[in-house]
This record gives C-alpha cells, structure tokens and sequence, in this order.
C-alpha cells in the first residue's frame, strides 16, 4: 500500500510521556477471555522463539534510526516493554502478545549458505542472497533510512560486496521504499549494470494504489496501525506482520526485468532463480522464486506466519481466496525440493517435511475460509451470521502461523460475501436505509432516551463478570452496537463517549488480531480525545508520485469535483508537460470531467504549459496555485479567471474526518 501505509507515522501524540492515554483496566471478562486463550493451542511449544533466533550474526543493543531531517522514524525501544517469555499482560490477548514477542526479534540472521536476512529493522524483511560476484538485495524496505542503516550493518559483519540486483517481490511500499537506502551506496558503475527484477504490473500497481480513495484509506490506516497510541500494554504492541513500517523517505526505481504470468527462470550474476507469478493474491503485482543452488524458497507475502487479510480494513479491493490457495498449493509442487523457506515478513523455517506442512496449512486455511463461506452464503446466511459460525477445524487450528494475527478469520469470511454477492444480503430494509445519525437519533428516542440507555448500559456491563464468559463477550459487543446509536444521537454526550470507550478498551485487550486490537483502542482515543488535526500530508509520497502516470492524477481530480462550484462550468483545458512531450484535454461539463491524451496541437478554451515536477509540487501542495500562475515554469494561453475557477471546483480532503463519531 502507499498512502495507506505511510498512515502509520510514529506520532507525537503517544511519545509525550507513553501514558494510558485514558485507557482503563482490563475488566474480570477480558482477565478470564485472555486465559481462556491459552486453552485453545500448545502455547507451550517454544519452537517458533528458537526459529526466530536461529543463524543470529549480531544485533544492536538500541536500534535508533532518524529520518534524513533529523525525526527519529525507527526505535526498538518503543517495544522494550514486550518481553520474550511469552508471559503477557492481562491487557493482551496471549496468541497476540506471542507473536508481538517474536516480531520483537531483530538483527542480521544468516538464512542458509548464501542467504542473509535483516529482520526488525522495518515492518518487512531485506534478505540479501549471494551471487557469484556481489548480492543481490531482495525487498528493501519501506524508507531510505531503514534500508540504509540495514545495509550498512549487514556490509559491518559480511563485508562489502556489490550489488548485482535488487528485487522487488511486489508492489505494496514496504517491499520496495527504501530503493534509495540501497542506491545511495552504489558507484556509478554498479548503478549502470544493476538489474531490478519486478512483476509484471509492478510500476503502475505500486504508483497507481490509493490515488483514487487514499485520502480516505490513510485515515483507516490511521485506526489500523494504531498510529495515535501509545506503545504500551494498554496500547499498540505489534501490527501482526511486524512492529510497523517505519515513516522516513519513499520512493522507487522503475524495474529493468519483468517476470509475467508465463513465470520464468533467469540467471543473475551466475545464479539461477525460478520464478512463480502469484499476482492477485497477497497484492495485484507479486512473485515468488527459488534458488536452486541453495535449495531455497522465498514464499514474498503469498505466505507468513499469520492469516492474511483477504480484506484490508484501510479499506481495499477484495483479494481472491481461492485463487491464492491454488497458487500455494502450486508453489508447494513446483518447489518441492525446498529445504529452506524464507519470506517477506517474519522468520524462515527448514527442513522439507516442515515446509511442506506448512505450506499445506496455509493453502487450506484459504480454502478452508472460501468454501465454507460460500457453502453458507448458498445456504443464505448473512455476512454477519457467516463470521459468526464460521470456525477452523481442530486440524488448522493447532498451529499458530495461521492465526488472525493481521487478517482474521470473521472479516476474511465476510470478504469472501462481499466478493460473490456484494452488499446487499436481499433483505429489502436494507436497500434504502437511513443514515446512521438518523437512526440513532430515532432508536435512542425509541429506547426511551438516553438517560436509560446509559443506565442500562451501565448496568449489563458492570453485570457482565458474572455472565458465562462467551455469553459476556456478547454483551461487549452488544454494547458497542447499543453506545455507538447513543453516540451518533447525541455527539457531545460525554457519558456515553466515555462508556463507549470503555467497551472498545475492553475489545480490543481481548483482540488475537494486531488491527482489530488498534481499531477498538484508536476508537477509544479518539472518543476521548477527538479526531486528528491534521491529516497526511501527500508530500511524503514525493518522489513515488513523480513516476506516477499524469492520467492518474487527472482520474483523481475527477472524483474531488464538487458539483455546486462545477454546475455552470463547460470549459475545456489542454496541459502539455514539456519535459514529457505530452498533453491532455480536460473537460468539464454537467460537474463531470473528462480527461485524454492529444496531440500536442489541439486546440482548447485555456491551454497551459507545464514541467511535470510542478505539476506534482501543485499537486502535493509544495507550491501554492497562485505561485505556480505566475512561475517561469508554467506558461498559460487562454484566461486566468477561468483557470483559478477550474481549479476552486475541486474538493480538498484533509483526511481528519470523523470516524467514532458523526
């Protein structure tokens, strides 16, 4: 993800003193919900802990990395407070706290003869495999700064070799970022032979992603990646992948192989890599390969030691269960010889019989979630019943790799609804309902007021310690529905904020999955201290959205076009961008544009004349409108007033709506 993922800038806002931030204490159900956890799989099988450590060259005591002006991006002491035993908190779900606990494990780790991975120093891995004459650098991380520091450590303790390539193995940011980090080391000679391996799709995936809906999906991404909590036990602790991505410079180099559907074997610097196109899976352009020589197999992100997300709560299209079953289930034949396997996120794992399990578990994991939601959506269950009743057999639900660490088996099964049957569930009171604020005012006064609601409230939830356990997991949630009405009826109630709140607090201690646990605790922030002041700035994106094809840009303007300002406007508006030798006709007409490629000599109402690095400085908000009228760089023929009109038509999302509240 691009503007999605830089949502997760470590904020000032938690490192003001790593406080509670409001947060109450885990109640006798979460105490009782969290231990009953440790019922459910062999918590006390340590193999995963030893795994994590395995091949350890060195690690440093306090990884600290700033950003290019001076901001600290990458602290492994924010997570200090996460131990290694496997002893958790009563504010953390046990399975969660594990797996924060081996994602707290960091340092250079030698995979097998010939492959090196540099684990912690991101939310993804760089893995550095060993060709005849220098390395190849797989996956670089998400910001030059980290991919820096991590190269300069790795080179510390193995020496300084040449870079014959670096891969990207797809197209979300984390996996291909910090290119710069690595560049910047590089002579110019070794810049000039270098090969970048990619997908086929990777640049227009990787450039393209969010354009469209990214405002809205980096406040989302505001709530998945707990971006405004502390780090701490009553806050966020891990994002299930990893700790988080870290928030320094972005930007990406335009590959010069691309590996297609066809897949394909290809030698780089004398060593053989077998390819296996696995796009549409974990993201739109992906590949996984193996490497012969050492018997290896990189797995990117088709698998991990978690349940990925077949819907991304940032908000995302939905991915495609079957299909990436199928593509697991075809690396596990076409890589069978594979005795080592190592990834894009968290640890590798040896040996041909473990692998081969593993690999087993993760494709009908997938499958497992596809058929069975299918089976009941036939049956014409609801998404929300099918998330209910949806349950692992005892034979997936043993091993921890595949647990809902990131994705969760309730939200992925809902995304297998959304993908057949959308979102409508043919119950005709839900093909005109009324907006959420009208119906809580309505069930509120239905209800008898708020007075009583809130004391009732009150009551079922200071009475659920004595509930069954299950039955007073019901009544939080239950609550979250009822407080929720009372909160959009009546914004500026703060007992019910605060009651509200609290019931957040309590889901999300009890949450297995990293961004359910960060949307119930962001909620709670936010019901108690507000929405964010300001949103991300598009600024960061830089120098991704420089390779970005300009009729992106065009698509995205289209959908900010606010209709009443656009109403009387029929105007057409030719840009040229000289260093491109392209122009574009834009037309806007009935509060609709249009854009397309012409010839350079069309004729339009206002014609302007541009370089395409202040188109994106506009576009960013580097330079302002009228500074850009009157710069050397723009030339403009046609009239001004109608031009500045154009431009005031457009919507300027800041990305700080309200979520928790209407």
């Amino acid at each position: 993800m691009l503007l999605g993922l830089s949502a997760c800038q470590q904020s000032s806002e938690y490192k003001e003193g790593q406080n509670n931030q409001g947060h109450t204490a885990p109640t006798t159900v979460t105490i009782r919900a969290n231990h009953k956890v440790l019922e459910t799989r062999p918590f006390s099988n340590k193999d995963d802990f030893d795994l994590a450590k395995k091949g350890l060259i060195a690690q440093e005591d306090q990884l600290d990395i700033t950003h290019l002006k001076g901001d600290n991006i990458w602290q492994s002491q924010d997570y200090a407070f996460i131990n290694n035993n496997g002893t958790s908190p009563d504010s953390v779900n046990p399975s969660l706290w594990r797996q924060a606990s081996l994602n707290n494990i960091h340092g250079l780790f030698k995979v097998t003869d010939g492959i090196y991975q540099l684990r912690g120093y991101d939310l993804a891995n760089m893995s550095i495999i060993e060709s005849e004459h220098g390395w190849i650098i797989v996956d670089p991380l998400t910001s030059s700064e980290t991919a820096n520091h991590a190269f300069k450590f790795a080179q510390q303790h193995l020496g300084k070799q040449k870079v014959k390539a670096i891969i990207f193995t797809h197209s979300h940011i984390d996996h291909f970022g910090g290119v710069q980090g690595i560049l910047q080391n590089l002579d110019e000679t070794e810049k000039t032979k270098l090969q970048i391996i990619a997908p086929e799709g990777f640049e227009e995936e990787a450039t393209s992603e969010n354009i469209i809906a990214g405002t809205a999906m980096s406040r989302r991404a505001m709530y998945m990646y707990g971006k405004r909590l502390a780090r701490n036990e009553r806050g966020h602790i891990d994002s299930g992948l990893g700790k988080g991505p870290a928030f320094g410079t972005f930007g990406i180099q335009s590959p010069t192989i691309l590996i297609g559907a066809d897949n394909a074997t290809i030698d780089i610097d004398g060593l053989t890599l077998n390819f296996q196109s696995v796009s549409g899976s974990e993201a739109p352009s992906e590949f996984v390969f193996s490497i012969p020589k050492y018997k290896a197999f990189c797995g990117a992100e088709l698998v991990s030691r978690n349940l990925h997300n077949l819907y991304t709560l940032r908000g995302a299209k939905v991915r495609d269960a079957k299909l990436w079953s199928h593509y697991i289930d075809q690396a596990s034949k076409t890589f069978s010889d594979t005795e080592v396997y190592f990834a894009s996120h968290h640890w590798p794992l040896w040996g041909k019989e473990k692998i081969q399990n593993f690999l087993t578990i993760q494709r009908d994991t997938y499958k497992f979630i596809h058929d069975q939601s299918v089976r009941m959506l036939n049956q014409g269950f609801t998404p929300n019943e099918i998330a209910e009743n949806l349950q692992l057999p005892e034979a997936l639900n043993q091993n921890f790799h595949n647990q809902g660490y990131y994705g969760s088996l309730s939200h992925n099964a809902k995304a297998v609804y959304q993908a057949y049957m959308g979102w409508f569930t043919a119950n005709p009171s839900e093909l005109n309902p009324l907006p959420e604020k009208t119906v809580a005012i309505r069930y509120v006064e239905m209800m008898g007021g708020m007075d009583k609601i809130l004391a009732t409230a009150q009551r079922q939830f200071s009475e659920a310690d004595v509930e069954d356990i299950d039955d007073a997991i019901r009544t939080y949630r239950w609550l979250a529905e009822l407080l929720n009405h009372a909160v959009f009826a009546e914004p500026e109630n703060d007992k019910a904020k605060t009651l509200l709140a609290n019931v957040y607090d309590q889901l999300g201690y009890q949450a297995e999955s990293a961004p359910w646990r960060d949307f119930y605790l962001t909620g709670a922030y936010e019901l108690r201290h507000g929405a964010p002041k300001k949103g991300i700035n598009p600024a960061i994106m830089k120098n991704v959205l420089l390779k970005t094809p300009v009729e992106n840009f065009f698509t995205s303007m289209a959908v900010r076009v606010i209709p009443d300002k656009a109403e009387d406007l029929d105007l057409t508006i030719k840009i040229t961008f000289t260093n491109l030798e392209k122009s574009y006709l834009l037309n806007i007409k009935n509060s609709v544009l249009h854009h397309q490629e012409v010839a350079l000599d069309v004729k339009a109402d206002i014609s302007l004349t541009i370089t395409h690095t202040l188109f994106v400085d506009l576009i960013v908000g580097d330079a302002g409108l009228k500074e850009t009228l009157f710069s050397d760089d723009l030339t403009i023929e046609g009239s001004k007033l109608d031009l500045v009109h154009f431009f005031r038509v457009f919507d300027k999302p800041q990305g700080t709506f309200n979520i928790v509240t209407p």
